[in-house]
């Protein structure tokens, strides 16, 4: 079987834009890299069905950029966009039904809503502003760095790395953003990026600045969280600079996955089926420097891994029995890689 990847990047050096790949699982390869789209650094990615979303920037503007997607080929088309004065967002998601488009902007410390029709992104719906700071010089102000919609998609969930917080927001059918709930976490730790557990009663916060993870029990009928578990996503032994950058989940809920910059490796956990509590399995290299970001393909076979710093993908074997990885090659070489996205296949 082939599967179509995508890789953002930062245009600052030799990149053009968004690169495409092929994952032939038979062979075990990553193969075809190519310029898949041209713009400045598209850091960010959201891939559906038939479309493809991302992060642009244009001048001393930012915002987001729509593609139509070759379902075969993976070619991109590009559709329009939506910028606005200032530095672009850092993450983008959708909902299910393409219906809307949400982004979380670092360095504004805001998320913003779009809706969406016929794949083309319509002028910025809302924009809602977060306040407060924390103690780590990086939290000298709001930096909101992750923003997508609950699986019932009842509700927004923002994690808020400069105030640290998690904010819970109810989307209007005209995108209008209302503030539900916010959870303050430990001052410092910086939360960056969410995954959830497929039952929907889990999810599971990856905080940046103190490299760790906390669980959380989802309420969803109020769209608050409860922690019940902190563990850390590198070694107790391990004190050098490290930022923890991505968090993904296999779809079974049996393990969770997230990247360390600093330590340059993935962490592996197993996540205990009754209570959701998790326990740390391995560590593995990414081999090579600042991983940034990782995807599991639609096969959940592999894992592919973005090394920021030393511009190279590294293409692991995950063994859904054990849920540990093995290392296949990391020989593919992409300028400034930050995001790793896969086409979905059709059957999902």
């Amino acid at each position: 079987m082939k599967y179509i990847g995508y890789v953002g990047t930062y245009t600052k050096g030799e990149s053009e834009g968004i690169y495409s790949f092929t994952l032939d699982t038979k062979k075990a390869i990553i193969s075809e890299l190519k310029v898949a789209a041209t713009l400045d650094n598209p850091t960010y990615l959201h891939v559906g069905q038939n479309n493809l979303y991302s992060v642009v920037k244009e001048g001393e503007s930012g915002g987001v950029a729509s593609f139509s997607v070759d379902r075969k080929s993976g070619e991109l088309t590009p559709l329009n966009r939506q910028v606005t004065p200032g530095s672009p967002p850092c993450h983008l998601s959708a909902d299910v039904q393409n219906q809307f488009l949400f982004s979380a902007n670092y360095h504004k410390g805001t998320v913003e809503s779009y809706l969406i029709k016929d794949g083309q992104i319509q002028p910025r719906a809302d924009v809602a502003h977060h306040e407060g700071s924390g103690p780590d010089p990086r939290q000298e102000k709001p930096h909101t760095h992750f923003a997508a919609l609950t699986p019932d998609e009842k509700f927004l969930v923002v994690a808020e790395l400069g105030s640290d917080q998690l904010n819970t927001y109810q989307v209007g059918e005209d995108g209008k953003l209302t503030s539900v709930h916010r959870l303050a976490v430990r001052p410092g730790s910086g939360p960056r990026h969410l995954a959830f557990h497929p039952n929907e009663k889990y999810a599971y916060l990856l905080t940046e600045l103190s490299s760790e993870i906390i669980a959380l029990h989802y309420k969803a009928e109020d769209g608050k969280f409860v922690p019940f578990q902190i563990l850390s996503a590198i070694p107790d032994d391990f004190q050098e600079n490290n930022q923890a950058s991505a968090i993904h989940m296999s779809k079974d809920g049996q393990f969770l996955y997230t990247a360390n910059r600093g330590h340059n490796s993935i962490a592996v956990f197993r996540v205990h089926p009754e209570t959701g509590e998790l326990q740390w399995l391995e560590h593995v290299s990414t081999e090579g420097d600042w991983p940034r970001d990782f995807a599991l393909d639609p096969s959940e076979k592999f894992i592919v891994a973005s090394n920021q710093n030393s511009n190279n993908l590294v293409l692991f074997a995950r063994d859904s029995e054990t849920g540990k990885l093995t290392r296949l090659h990391s020989d593919v070489s992409v300028p400034d890689p930050v995001c790793v996205k896969f086409l979905p296949s059709t059957d999902e």
